[in-house]
C-alpha cells in the first residue's frame, strides 16, 4: 500500500479549486449511522435526518457537546453508545486526555481508521513532507490518537518514521542525529526543551539538519513569537497543527501565510459559532467563535456538530475559510482579572518574546474577592522584572513575576500544563 519513494507525495489541494459540496456527504452520513448508532438514534429521535440545504441541517441538528459525550459513557460503559457498527469490528482504541474531566475511550473501526490516515496524510503534505523523508517522534506512544496516526500515516506514505519513546531527552537528541531525521514531530513546549538540553550538552540543535517542525497539543505553533523562538533555534520552518482524539486530525498551517491555519473541509464540515448565542458567525467578520465540527468520513464513531471548545477567528480562503492565528485559546481557560479577559496564549505570546526565559508557571489565586494572576519564571531578577513591566504594558494590567532558577520548574513533553488554579 506504500506508495512509491520516487514518487512525489501530491501536493496540498489548490485553494482557488472549487470545493465539493459538504451537504451530500451529511445526508451519507446520516443514512450510515441511523438508526444503528444509539447515541444519535436517541438525540435525533423525530428529526429530519435528509436535507436540501445547509441551511436546513445546521437549522435542524443539535449541537453534540463533550459534557452528552461523558454522560454518555457513564451510562454505557466502557465505550458509550456512540457506534454505528457492532463493537467486534473495532479494532482502534484511544482515549481523549482528560485534561478537562474522565478521559473519554474512543474506539475506530478499519474505514474508519483508514479515514483517520488520509487526513493525516493531508496534513504531511501540507507541510511539505514527501515518501523518502526521516521522520523523527520525540515521545513516549500513550492512548491518544494523535501519535498513533501521525505515526502510522506517516509510514503509509513512504516516510520512514523513528520513535524516540522511552529516552531521556539527552539520548533523543543523539539518537536524532544518529538517524539524520529532517522532520520533527511533537509540542512546541517540548522542540523548545529539547533546544536547551542540547545547549547543555553541547549539541545544539541548530546542526542536527532538522528542517519542518509539526507542532501539536498546544496553540504554540501559531503565536508569533513561540515560532520565532523554535524556528531561530533549530533553523527548521514550523507548521502548526491541531486535532482532537474524538475528532481526527483537523489542520496544518499554510504554507504561504504561515499564520493561517488551513482546515481539511473536505474531511469535515466546519462552523464557527458563538459560544453564548449559539449564532453562526460568518468568516470575514472580524469576530472570534468556537469551533464546530462534524465528522463527514468517520462514520464508526461519529459527531455531528461537536462544539470543540476551541476559540478561533474564521477568516475567508477558498471556498470556506481558514483559521487567523490558529487556535487562539479554549473557551474554559479564558479568565477574567480585574475586567480584563486574559487567553493562555496572550501570556505565552509576552513571556516567549524573552529568549532568555526558559520554563514558566501561571498562579491564578481565586481564593479572594478579586482573582490575581501571577507568574514564576526561570529566569534572572533583571528579565523578570522586564517581563512585569512588558506584561503591564500589553494587558493593562499588574501581574506580578518572580524569578526562579533554572530547572527548577516542570518540563512537558506532551502537552504543557502551566496554568495553576487556586480556588
Amino acid at each position: 500500500m506504500n506508495p512509491d519513494p520516487k514518487k512525489p507525495a501530491a501536493p496540498p489541494r489548490d485553494v482557488t479549486a472549487p470545493m465539493p459540496d459538504p451537504l451530500p456527504k451529511l445526508n451519507q452520513l446520516l443514512a450510515a449511522i441511523l438508526p444503528a448508532n444509539r447515541f444519535y438514534a436517541e438525540k435525533l429521535s423525530g428529526l429530519p435526518t435528509r436535507f436540501e440545504s445547509l441551511a436546513e441541517f445546521t437549522a435542524t441538528i443539535p449541537f453534540t457537546t463533550k459534557d452528552e459525550l461523558a454522560a454518555d459513557h457513564e451510562a454505557h460503559p466502557p465505550y458509550g453508545s456512540t457506534h454505528s457498527f457492532p463493537l467486534e469490528g473495532y479494532h482502534r482504541y484511544h482515549q481523549t486526555s482528560g485534561t478537562r474531566g474522565k478521559p473519554l475511550i474512543w474506539l475506530d473501526d478499519p474505514n474508519s481508521w483508514t479515514w483517520i490516515l488520509d487526513n493525516w496524510e493531508w496534513v504531511w503534505r501540507g507541510a511539505g513532507v514527501l515518501p523518502g523523508d526521516t521522520a523523527f517522534f520525540p515521545f513516549s506512544f500513550g492512548p491518544f490518537l494523535g501519535f498513533w496516526a501521525g505515526f502510522e500515516a506517516a509510514t503509509r506514505m513512504g516516510v520512514r518514521a523513528v520513535p524516540g519513546g522511552g529516552l531521556s531527552s539527552e539520548d533523543r537528541l543523539h539518537l536524532l542525529k544518529r538517524s539524520r531525521s529532517r522532520i520533527l514531530c511533537c509540542t512546541p513546549t517540548y522542540a523548545l526543551r529539547l533546544a536547551e538540553v542540547g545547549l547543555n550538552i553541547g549539541l545544539p540543535v541548530s546542526s542536527l539538519g532538522i528542517r519542518t517542525i509539526v507542532v501539536c497539543g498546544e496553540p504554540g505553533g501559531s503565536i508569533p513569537e513561540v515560532r520565532r523562538a523554535i524556528e531561530s533555534t533549530w533553523q527548521a520552518r514550523v507548521f502548526d497543527h491541531h486535532g482532537m482524539t474524538e475528532i481526527g486530525p483537523v489542520s496544518v498551517s499554510s504554507m504561504d501565510q504561515a499564520d493561517l491555519l488551513l482546515l481539511r473541509h473536505e474531511s469535515y464540515f466546519c462552523e464557527v459559532i458563538d459560544p453564548d448565542s449559539e449564532k453562526i458567525i460568518e468568516p470575514g467578520s472580524d469576530q472570534t467563535g468556537e469551533l464546530v465540527l462534524t465528522t463527514l468520513g468517520r462514520h464508526g464513531s461519529p459527531l455531528l456538530r461537536y462544539r470543540t471548545g476551541d476559540l478561533v477567528k474564521p477568516v475567508p480562503h477558498g471556498d470556506h475559510f481558514a483559521l487567523d492565528g490558529g487556535v487562539l485559546s479554549r473557551c474554559d481557560d479564558m479568565v477574567v482579572i480585574r475586567g480584563i479577559n486574559i487567553h493562555p496564549s496572550a501570556i505565552d505570546a509576552v513571556v516567549r518574546s524573552f529568549p532568555e526565559i526558559g520554563e514558566y508557571q501561571v498562579e491564578i489565586d481565586q481564593r479572594h474577592a478579586l482573582t490575581e494572576l501571577s507568574l514564576k519564571v526561570e529566569t534572572t531578577e533583571e528579565t523578570a522584572a522586564d517581563l512585569a513591566h512588558q506584561l503591564r504594558s500589553t494587558f493593562s494590567l499588574r501581574i506580578p513575576v518572580s524569578a526562579a532558577p533554572s530547572g527548577s520548574l516542570p518540563t512537558f513533553e506532551v502537552k504543557a500544563k502551566r496554568w495553576n488554579i487556586l480556588k
